[in-house]
């Protein structure tokens, strides 16, 4: 597996100590995808068993990291976790599987419910009645919605869109498990993840990628609205390894946390800052503006005071790391959503 810089490199570089762990069993589920394999591959190298259960419909084989198990199935199936938790007696689930597109979540309503909800709380179920040490929830900064930047944890989320509504939901719904019966859980919002093995061809979702694949393909960048929507963009080095690490420091159960980049940029600037990466004059085209968010970006003091954290990836790094993996993997085909549920205000480009 081909990464801009091995594992082993980042660990050399970065401030944890390394945890020697003792035959300790965790479960990724999206795992095959992007954030989900390399938070798979923190926990591998800590000496962690790792179970990857994906579906596949986001991620990807050869993404999966060695010295992983992998299953290959859907959070919504009940009867296949009944069978995951009980073959491989898990002490930590790591749950990142979800359908993460924001702005397509108004149009697929029902499907974004029971793969960002209803699986959420078919893990969270099992997880109690196995007696989980620690339920690891990664949610996002789309919980809280409009007007609320810099987004802090104090904050009362009051999500905007399906996507975040699901999150928050499924926020809440630990927060009544740790009471009832007792299930630790750490929750993280990171925001606009990009880097190395993202799937630059889902047009829905990931814009630093969507960019990449359109130049890739020779296509002019599209952007929704006049392209001056602010967010903070996060390499993947500033997430994976925090998520991963965060159940060693106890401190931290039972809390939520943003976590990612701490600059903002508009989505013009950002496209700027991918063409020029890679070698080409930036061309624009600008589509009818969506209903999202216009400003998107958190604080994230919080996790300082738990956690050792390194300092954040600068966005023109971080981007030209992430074209010389991109160079060395080609373009990828864009798929269209095949169960749209509404498409009365369906984005044109959609």
């Amino acid at each position: 597996m081909k990464n801009a810089r091995s594992s082993a490199e980042i660990i050399r570089n970065y401030p944890f100590k390394k945890v020697s762990l003792h035959k300790i069993s965790s479960l990724v589920t999206g795992g095959a995808g992007f954030i989900g394999s390399h938070i798979a591959e923190w926990l591998l190298e800590d000496g962690s068993e790792v179970v990857i259960l994906d579906d596949l419909s986001g991620g990807f084989k050869n993404n999966i990291p060695n010295g992983a198990k992998f299953v290959r199935g859907s959070v919504t199936d009940y009867q296949l976790l009944i069978n995951v938790f009980e073959k491989y007696k898990f002490d930590y689930v790591f749950h990142l599987a979800a359908y993460a597109a924001e702005g397509l979540s108004h149009f697929i309503r029902r499907f974004n419910y029971n793969s960002n909800l209803i699986g959420s709380v078919n893990l969270i179920n099992l997880s109690v009645l196995h007696n989980i040490k620690c339920f690891v929830f990664t949610s996002s900064i789309a919980v809280y919605g409009e007007n609320q930047v810099p987004m802090t944890e104090e904050m009362i989320p009051t999500p905007e869109d399906p996507y975040g509504i699901s999150k928050y939901a499924v926020e809440l719904d630990l927060q009544a498990a740790k009471k009832l019966f007792g299930l630790n859980y750490i929750i993280f919002r990171p925001h606009n993840v990009y880097g190395e093995r993202q799937n630059i061809g889902d047009k829905y979702r990931n814009v630093v990628g969507i960019f990449m694949n359109s130049i890739l393909n020779g296509k002019s960048l599209t952007i929704f609205g006049d392209g001056g929507q602010t967010r903070a963009f996060t390499h993947i080095d500033d997430v994976a390894p925090i998520i991963a690490r965060s159940i060693h420091y106890k401190k931290t159960y039972g809390e939520v946390f943003n976590i990612g980049g701490d600059k903002e940029y508009t989505i013009k600037e950002l496209a700027e800052i991918v063409s020029k990466a890679m070698g080409v004059k930036a061309k624009i085209k600008y589509l009818k503006a969506r209903k999202e968010v216009k400003h998107a970006f958190a604080l994230h003091d919080k996790i300082s005071k738990f956690m050792d954290v390194p300092k954040t990836v600068d966005l023109v790094d971080g981007v030209n790391r992430m074209v010389k993996w991109v160079k060395e993997h080609g373009a990828r085909k864009s798929i269209d959503f095949e169960n749209i549920e509404i498409r009365y205000k369906l984005p044109e480009a959609w």
